[in-house]
């Protein structure tokens, strides 16, 4: 409460048609000093939440590289699949800071790195549902979109549209990216894809996901899906960052 307001609230008590007793006024003041210290509180909550956003609180340390056991087996895949080199994305789709990384350093990834043929690039879901009550259902519509060939149509469309999640508007989406509707809304409503996604869930879990997006940068075996992870890279950042780690393990790759 700020002090115009205080003033304004005691000289409408002490002026009104009523005045009150010295005790009351004092009784008055003390619970003005608690909403004060109370707002306070959330001021810091809100300043603590604020930084985390921009990254000047940092969650816990990534885990040590070869103590991560990852693989890649049926996930959507972007880039040559004989590629060795592999970014493995835990991902959600209604992160915002996924969605940053989709709109603005992906592309650049894709450019230099995917296209190229140096890079396979790999999506695994990571739905954080008691933050994104949505996140599950939009994973579902993805994987859904994946059957019908139309995977990486519907994954753009996703973060593109990250309020709109609903059955109605992503049935919209699957039409918009040219899905058979009837297919595509028998596969949503059946959950056909809600054991993959707990799997790839559980996986990241595992391997030390504790936000998204997660990546993992590593190498994989001539006809394996196992990947030996190399670097480890927390949340969304500059593609600089990516950029550095790719160029590093491409030395390694033989």
């Amino acid at each position: 409460m700020s002090s115009v307001v205080v003033f304004i609230f005691f000289t409408q008590l002490s002026f009104g048609q009523q005045r009150l007793t010295k005790e009351e006024l004092q009784l008055l003041r003390k619970e003005v000093d608690t909403i004060k210290a109370n707002q306070a509180e959330i001021e810091k909550a809100v300043k603590e939440l604020k930084d985390l956003a921009r990254g000047v609180g940092q969650p816990a340390p990534p885990p040590s590289p070869e103590n991560i056991s990852l693989g890649i087996d049926d996930d959507p895949v972007k880039g040559d699949q004989k590629a060795r080199l592999v970014l493995v994305e835990f991902s959600d789709f209604q992160c915002p800071f996924c969605a940053r990384f989709v709109s603005e350093t992906l592309p650049e990834i894709e450019k230099d790195y995917i296209k190229t043929g140096k890079l396979k690039y790999v999506f695994r879901d990571f739905p954080i549902t008691g933050a994104h009550k949505d996140a599950m259902k939009a994973a579902l519509a993805a994987g859904c979109a994946l059957d019908q060939g139309k995977y990486w149509e519907m994954h753009d469309r996703l973060f593109e549209n990250q309020a709109a999640f609903t059955v109605y508007n992503l049935t919209k989406h699957a039409e918009a990216i040219g899905l058979n509707k009837q297919t595509f809304q028998q596969c949503l409503n059946n959950n056909e894809y809600v054991t993959e996604v707990q799997n790839d869930f559980a996986d990241g879990t595992k391997a030390g996901v504790n936000q998204t997006p997660f990546f993992f940068l590593g190498l994989t075996q001539p006809n394996s899906s196992k990947v030996t992870v190399l670097t480890v890279i927390q949340g969304a950042k500059p593609y600089a960052v990516f950029k550095a780690a790719i160029d590093s393990a491409l030395q390694q790759v033989k």
